[in-house]
């Protein structure tokens, strides 16, 4: 049934033709979507440690929930890979060795780099602004040094250029692996050090993604991830 506004709640000046121009739809977060939210975050800030067993008794009564969306949340952090069956233990947070990283990160660097020249050459106008944007927003949240929401748009960035890149595999692809090492990828802000060095890398980035530079960003994207290896390394 249509829901009609009466009284002084209806604007007398408001027409129903009224062109509201292009309006996204509010994102509604179902129970999954929260709880599989929070249990990540919950790995990516280290609360629950490489190798840690997940006790559903325990974590469920933290997050307010049954064991039923909490097992779905598994599941599905377990196809992202941050959390494996294992054997007699149940759900356990995902370990990573320092050859794991490398190799994952060989392959991003691949990926992101062609996504970089891809995105120059095929993004419009209003992508690349929205793209610069995030990274306002991004470097507020780093002035306040909000270090998990600084991460999860530092993250959201990347894959909005992968995304530009018009390529849906190359996106699909950089997806899967870019959420299995998303705690590694946190720890490379854990000192103050690390996260300048990283903040000025994200800088150039944007500055080459606006002025259309495909080889710029390819190269700055490339070198940023090589020093994540470099800013990861000692906490593994």
């Amino acid at each position: 049934m249509e829901r009609r506004l009466t009284g002084e709640a209806r604007n007398p000046t408001m027409t129903e033709t009224q062109d509201l121009g292009s309006i996204p739809p509010i994102a509604r977060k179902t129970l999954h979507d929260e709880v599989v939210e929070r249990l990540r975050d919950l790995i990516i800030e280290g609360r629950l440690a490489p190798g840690t067993r997940i006790n559903e008794v325990q974590v469920g009564a933290m997050l307010g929930v049954s064991r039923t969306p909490l097992r779905e949340a598994i599941k599905t952090l377990a196809r992202e890979g941050l959390v494996e069956n294992v054997p007699s233990r149940g759900a356990v947070v995902r370990r990573f060795s320092e050859r794991d990283v490398a190799q994952i990160l060989e392959v991003l660097k691949a990926l992101e780099q062609l996504a970089a020249r891809l995105a120059c050459q095929n993004a419009d106008d209003k992508t690349i602004a929205e793209i610069a944007d995030m990274h306002r927003r991004m470097m507020n949240l780093y002035k306040r040094r909000q270090r998990l929401e600084y991460f999860k748009l530092n993250q959201a960035i990347h894959s909005a250029i992968v995304k530009a890149s018009g390529n849906e595999a190359l996106a699909e692809m950089h997806g899967l692996l870019q959420a299995r090492i998303r705690r590694v990828r946190y720890l490379g802000h854990e000192t103050p050090g690390q996260w300048a060095d990283a903040v000025a890398e994200h800088e150039e980035m944007i500055a080459a993604l606006t002025k259309r530079d495909g080889e710029a960003l390819a190269e700055v994207m490339g070198r940023h991830l090589d020093a994540t290896l470099v800013r990861v390394r000692r906490a593994l």
